[in-house]
Order: structure tokens, then sequence, then C-alpha cells
């Protein structure tokens, strides 16, 4: 198993040599909580001009505002001192690529597992769907009622975030 990792484990043996501990609280140093997609083209806190420790980073398949990202905005904004939260999907995402049928079918064709008994979330209209997710945030009985919430795109190619 630890064959597996490592190229991990030496790239962290590179990074002990030269970790100097911040003294970070595990707050969110500017009270921001970003929303984002788990794709490894999106670098949360370089889009926003932040550094670690300054926001709290939730990512899922395609930003969506899920039951689990709730329950870790309730902790982030009660305990963690969050009081902005930026949900941000992005451009090319997998999940706005095909319907939940066609996300089924293709994760059975690549692998022979039936995924049908679990919601994917894919979505056919990201903007539609940011809404939603924007507006379960906003009405969800157990956050701050003056959390503020956007919501905008990421565009892989250019960089750029656009609000709604």
């Amino acid at each position: 198993m630890a064959a597996d990792f490592a190229d991990l484990l030496k790239a962290n043996q590179e990074f002990v040599k030269n970790f100097v501990p911040e003294g970070l609280s595990g707050r969110a140093a500017q009270g921001l909580a970003i929303i984002t997609c788990m794709d490894s083209r999106i670098a949360p806190l370089a889009i926003v001009g932040m550094k670690p420790g300054d926001a709290k980073i939730l990512r899922n398949a395609g930003a969506r505002v899920t039951e689990d990202v709730l329950r870790t905005l309730v902790l982030a904004t009660h305990l963690l001192a969050v009081n902005r939260v930026l949900v941000m999907p992005h451009t090319d995402c997998r999940m706005a690529s095909g319907t939940e049928p066609e996300i089924h079918r293709a994760i059975f064709e690549a692998s022979g597992v039936d995924t049908r008994s679990m919601e994917i979330r894919t979505v056919t209209d990201q903007r539609a769907a940011l809404e939603l997710d924007i507006t379960r945030i906003k009405t969800y009985p157990l956050l701050p009622k003056d959390l503020k919430v956007a919501g905008g795109f990421y565009d892989v190619k250019s960089g750029r975030l656009d609000l709604l």
C-alpha cells in the first residue's frame, strides 16, 4: 500500500525540509468560505488573491451546495469566523456536460459499476443550479441571517471570475 503513495511521501519529505509553521489558527482570516468544484484546474485561493489561512475551501463535484456543505458552513460560520460565502462553479465542468443517466452510463462503461442508486447532481443549466444553491444557503435556518452570499463562474481558460 505504501508503495502506491511513495511519490507523495517523497514529496512530503522535501516539503518538511523547508516547512515553517505560520502560526495560523484555523479560523478564516478574511472571513470567506469558497464552495467550488473538485476540478484540479481550480486554485481557489489564488483566484481571489488570498493565501492559506484566509478562507475555508469546500470542494465537491460540480461545486454544489449539498447537505454536507451546509453542515460545514454551520461550523465555519459559528466557530471559524466565516461571514461571507462564494459559490464558484466553473466552465468546462464534467458535471454540466451530460445528464444524470449519461453520467451513470459513462461510469458503468468505464468501470462496470452501476451508480444509479446515487444522485450525481449533474446540471443542464449551471446558472439555474448556482441560483438554487445560493438560495439554499441564504434560507438555511442554522446559518446566520447576516451571512453574505455571492455566486460566480470561474473560467478555466482565462482565469476570470464573473459574479452573478
